[in-house]
C-alpha cells in the first residue's frame, strides 16, 4: 500500500468511525430533558428528538469536532443553554414578549406590524437575527417570525444556526474558552461580569450535570 493510498484510507476508516450526533445526544437522554417539563407546557409536545437529529445533520462539525470529550462537551454546553432559556423544553416563547426591533440594523429592516421577541430553542431575538438566520435557512424569518413558534424544525434550525454560525459557540469547547465562553455569546451583556449570577449559575448548573451524565470532565472557565 502506497503512503497516499494508506491517507486516504485512514480518513476513510476515521470518517466511519466518527460517530454522529445521535451517538452522545440519545433519544433517552433528550426524552430525560423533555420528561422535566409539566404536561401543560407548550415545549412538551413542540420539542421533538427527531427534529433535533434533523437539524443538528445539517451542521457539519456540530458535536462531532475535536476529541471524544470535546463533542460530549460541546452537546452538553448546547443543551445545558437550551434548557436554560425554555427552561427544562417548556417554553417556545419568551415570557415578556417586546418588538426587539432594532430600527437602526438597515440590512434587516422590521417588518411592520412583527415583533422579535425570543423563541425557540435558543429564544432568537432582534430583527438582526431573524434576517440573516432566514437566509441562511432559506426561510423568510424578517416578515414571519412566528415561524420559529410555530414550525419545530425551523425552530431548531435557528437554535443551531445560531450555534454555529452567528456566534462563537461552537468553537469555544474545543478552541479551550470553555463553557463560560458560550455564556457570554448567547446573553452575556446581561448576564456576565456580574450582571445576573444567577442565570449564570443556573447555565453552569446544567452544564456539569449533563457533561456527568455523557461522563466527561466539564473543563476549566465554566462562568463568565
Amino acid at each position: 500500500m502506497t503512503a497516499s493510498v494508506f491517507v486516504l484510507w485512514l480518513a476513510l476508516a476515521l470518517s466511519i468511525c466518527r460517530g454522529d450526533v445521535g451517538d452522545i445526544a440519545t433519544e433517552d437522554f433528550f426524552n430525560g430533558i423533555l420528561s422535566g417539563a409539566a404536561d401543560n407546557c407548550a415545549g412538551k409536545k413542540f420539542y421533538t428528538y427527531s427534529d433535533f437529529i434533523t437539524a443538528a445533520n445539517g451542521f457539519s462539525g456540530f458535536g462531532t469536532t475535536g476529541t471524544s470529550d470535546d463533542e460530549k462537551r460541546e452537546i452538553a454546553a448546547f443543551f445545558a443553554n437550551v434548557a436554560h432559556e425554555t427552561i427544562g423544553f417548556c417554553y417556545i416563547e419568551e415570557i415578556q414578549k417586546d418588538d426587539y426591533c432594532d430600527s437602526n440594523n438597515t440590512q434587516y429592516p422590521c417588518a411592520a406590524g412583527k415583533q422579535y421577541y425570543g423563541r425557540g430553542p435558543i429564544q432568537l431575538s432582534w430583527n438582526f437575527n431573524y434576517g440573516p438566520a432566514g437566509s441562511y435557512l432559506g426561510v423568510d424569518l424578517l416578515n414571519n417570525p412566528e415561524t420559529v413558534a410555530q414550525d419545530a424544525l425551523i425552530a431548531w434550525k435557528t437554535a443551531l444556526w445560531y450555534w454555529n454560525v452567528n456566534s462563537d459557540c461552537h468553537s469555544a469547547i474545543t478552541s479551550g474558552q470553555g463553557f463560560g465562553a458560550t455564556i457570554q455569546a448567547i446573553n452575556g451583556a446581561l448576564e456576565c461580569n456580574g450582571g445576573n449570577t444567577d442565570e449564570v449559575n443556573d447555565r453552569v448548573s446544567y452544564y456539569t450535570k449533563y457533561c456527568s451524565q455523557f461522563g466527561v470532565d466539564p473543563g476549566s472557565n465554566l462562568s463568565c
